[in-house]
């Protein structure tokens, strides 16, 4: 009969729901046993790869709780190249265990195996030494990294490091304080400028405000007997979305259990690895970077006087992160740049070198985890270290497009092709930052935080210390909702016994219905409902905090009391220019202008090819290529890349200071014997020509350049003689 209601689809629904339901509390069982499990692994990691501990951070003079650790190549991958650069992956410590870089096979660690580097890890155990601080963590980055450089001598350069989240800004810091110890440097999802932000987006900037400061950290390291527990750091990323932490990943797992509860179990293998710091480790992050803010200002100074500068840093510099991301959102990866330097001058007066890639919409822990990212975005960064090495100094956006129909698109031997295009500061203001009155405002809280903290350390401190003997900072450590989360589902308690038996039987007698069941599309009306809600209550949740940060430290009463006005001094420190800087910088463009008429034809050819590039503001991997190709074709003879890299800066400081001079200057580099200066024009010709597209301004130096190698080419027709007709790369003269 029409419209008569049939209730044997909802029969079977709800048959399939009760299944569903109790092969998802056995999935909560797994996870919890598996949680107990890892609690006594004093190696936990989730790596997807075999691997050698190599070096043991407690075994140095200021004992750690790192362990360094050698991959072993799988099973089909290349043998590593002894001339290839060793890479190093650094997890971040920030609650979690190690092995995100690793998880699996499209991964850092995968992509630099596939490309034939020797791979090494840094992990680290559950418990902190004791003792142990974070500038011992940075000296222990830097000892690991020094006994990568001295097992792989032979290599063209020093090893290149990777550092995840908040391992990227310790790996900055150990660059900052031993800058020949490191090749060019990675930091993906880092934080590093943390007063940065932008209006109504990623509003955890505001939790230090919002909590008074510092002082609730140093409580609970106290209640925790000199230890912070890591749990607290989870569940502050999971507070930051709610639909997602309270529903969505859950509801997931509930909707396709048979499915989805491998992938869900791996993990939460990582995310449930909880680890701990030492309190002074977690007081120095928060105080310093988080709230203090000093990292990108050169204000941070260590125990024996050596200050942090991260303008000492002598190796490039790779900056991943995403517009998706809320935890590291770009301002605060980007900022720091220009809380470092002035302009695009001062930045390649310290000789630095900075590429940028921001991803539209991948999350946090897709930067490290997912395959896409690690298939495009890492392979393509690990695949042109060597270019990105060797870059002029300046500020660069890696572009990455599709390869497919494009021309030369075989020498970049993938599906991307990447080009390094030469941005000036003012152009990562699109991704955020701080203005005048922000600054101000964190200014005030830093302070709120200082007044905060020495009231708590007088009048609070003694008498938590005193309560928090070792039975109750277990207590706390094992009652923490992110603990409990995992043991409450496990074989530990009694209440879920009947589960591991009722999921067996209910596999032997699975009955799922079809996705078109009206029960599973209620189901999904329903979850959709309840995730909206979530998310609307998250978004009202972050838009009320910021406003309540804006009108309290905003306010004149607030920022009069902490001393923060507009005619007092700067809200924040900017970092000086030195006199010795200064001197150095002037007396090297005396010697530059003194020397342009000094070398031979590797000094002429990549002058030449670098004043002939310069109107296109970008350096093409292809291009690349073929340079790299003239290289190989020298064999024993060709110049180290360190040498290389040498003789690109200082070429390119010569045309910076006076391009019409350097360029005169050329024919006073060349050999008398023209087949050696044919074959020197016939490479820069093959790199100007290995993108395809020649611009105009391009080609009139590249015809000026070739008249100083050659002599008079033959005008072409309505050009004026003043450029010569170039032709696609590998076609026959007419």
């Amino acid at each position: 009969m029409a419209g008569e209601f049939n209730l044997f689809p909802w029969t079977s629904y709800s048959v399939d729901a009760w299944q569903r339901s109790v092969l998802f509390l056995d999935v909560l069982r797994q996870r919890g046993n598996a949680f107990l499990e890892r609690e006594d692994d004093p190696l936990r990691n989730v790596l997807n790869f075999g691997f050698d501990v190599v070096m043991d951070g407690r075994d140095l003079p200021r004992p750690v709780n790192y362990w360094m650790a050698r991959i072993n190549p799988p099973a089909g991958a290349p043998v590593p190249d002894p001339l290839n650069r060793p890479f190093i992956i650094i997890d971040p410590r920030a609650g979690h265990g190690p092995g995100i870089g690793g998880f699996k096979a499209d991964s850092e660690i995968g992509v630099a195996v596939q490309a034939g580097h020797a791979s090494y890890f840094v992990g680290f155990r559950p418990e902190p030494e004791p003792g142990q601080t974070i500038e011992d963590v940075v000296r222990a980055l830097v000892a690991f990294t020094e006994e990568v450089g001295r097992r792989h001598q032979d290599a063209e350069g020093k090893p290149i490091a990777i550092g995840n989240c908040q391992a990227g800004w310790m790996l900055m810091m150990a660059a900052a304080i031993r800058p020949q110890a490191f090749g060019p440097l990675m930091v993906a999802g880092t934080p590093l400028s943390y007063w940065a932000g932008v209006p109504g987006k990623a509003p955890m900037r505001y939790l230090g405000g919002m909590l008074g400061g510092s002082w609730l950290t140093a409580m609970t390291g106290d209640l925790g007997g000199g230890k912070f527990d890591g749990s607290w750091l989870v569940s502050n990323f999971e507070s930051g979305n709610p639909a997602n932490t309270y529903w969505t990943k859950q509801a997931e797992v509930w909707s396709d259990v048979d499915e989805a509860a491998d992938r869900y179990l791996g993990f939460e293998k990582w995310w449930g690895g909880h680890v701990k710091l030492n309190a002074a480790e977690m007081q120095f992050i928060v105080d310093e970077l988080f709230i203090g803010n000093r990292l990108a200002t050169g204000e941070l100074t260590f125990s024996d006087g050596t200050r942090v500068d991260l303008r000492n840093i002598a190796s490039p510099i790779i900056v991943f992160c995403s517009e998706g991301d809320d935890i590291t959102p770009p301002a605060q990866a980007l900022s720091w740049i220009t809380d470092l330097y002035s302009n695009l001058d001062d930045l390649r007066t310290h000789g630095q070198t900075i590429v940028y890639s921001v991803h539209g919409s991948i999350g946090h822990l897709g930067i490290f985890v997912s395959g896409g990212v690690a298939r495009k975005e890492h392979r393509e960064f690990t695949c042109n270290m060597d270019m990105i090495d060797v870059l002029p100094p300046g500020l660069y956006e890696a572009v990455m497009q599709d390869g497919k129909g494009m021309y030369g698109a075989d020498l970049a031997g993938g599906d991307w092709v990447v080009s390094f295009e030469a941005r000036d500061l003012p152009a990562l203001a699109a991704h955020g930052g701080t203005d005048p009155e922000d600054e101000m405002r964190f200014a005030a809280v830093r302070r709120v935080s200082e007044a905060n903290m020495a009231l708590y350390r007088t009048f609070v401190q003694p008498t938590v210390r005193a309560m928090a003997i070792p039975p109750v900072a277990d207590m706390t450590t094992q009652l923490h909702p992110a603990r409990l989360g995992y043991t409450l589902f496990s074989d530990r308690n009694p209440l879920m016994a009947w589960v591991r038996v009722a999921a067996g039987m209910v596999q032997a007698n699975r009955r799922p219905v079809d996705p078109g069941n009206p029960g599973r599309a209620a189901e999904q009306r329903f979850s959709d409902v309840v995730t909206s809600m979530l998310t609307a209550y998250g978004r009202q949740r972050d838009a009320l905090t910021e406003r309540m940060f804006q009108d309290a430290y905003g306010s004149p009463l607030v920022q009069g009391l902490t001393g923060v006005t507009a005619q007092s001094a700067p809200a924040r420190l900017r970092p000086e220019v030195s006199q010795d800087h200064r001197r150095f910088v002037s007396l090297s463009i005396d010697h530059l202008r003194a020397t342009m008429a000094e070398g031979g034809l590797h000094e002429a050819v990549v002058r030449a090819l670098l004043w002939v590039r310069m109107p296109s503001r970008a350096a093409d991997e292809r291009a690349f290529a073929i340079v790299r190709k003239v290289r190989e074709a020298y064999g024993s003879k060709r110049l180290p890349l360190s040498v290389f890299k040498d003789l690109v800066r200082t070429q390119f400081f010569m045309l910076k200071i006076d391009d019409a001079a350097a360029i005169a200057a050329l024919p006073a580099l060349l050999p008398e014997d023209t087949s050696e200066r044919a074959d020197a024009f016939a490479a820069i010709r093959s790199v100007v020509e290995a993108t395809g597209d020649v611009p105009e301004q391009v080609a009139e130096r590249l015809a000026t350049v070739e008249r100083m190698f050659l002599g008079e080419p033959e005008p072409v027709e309505g050009s004026g003689g003043k450029v010569r007709r170039l032709r696609p790369r590998g076609t026959a003269a007419a």
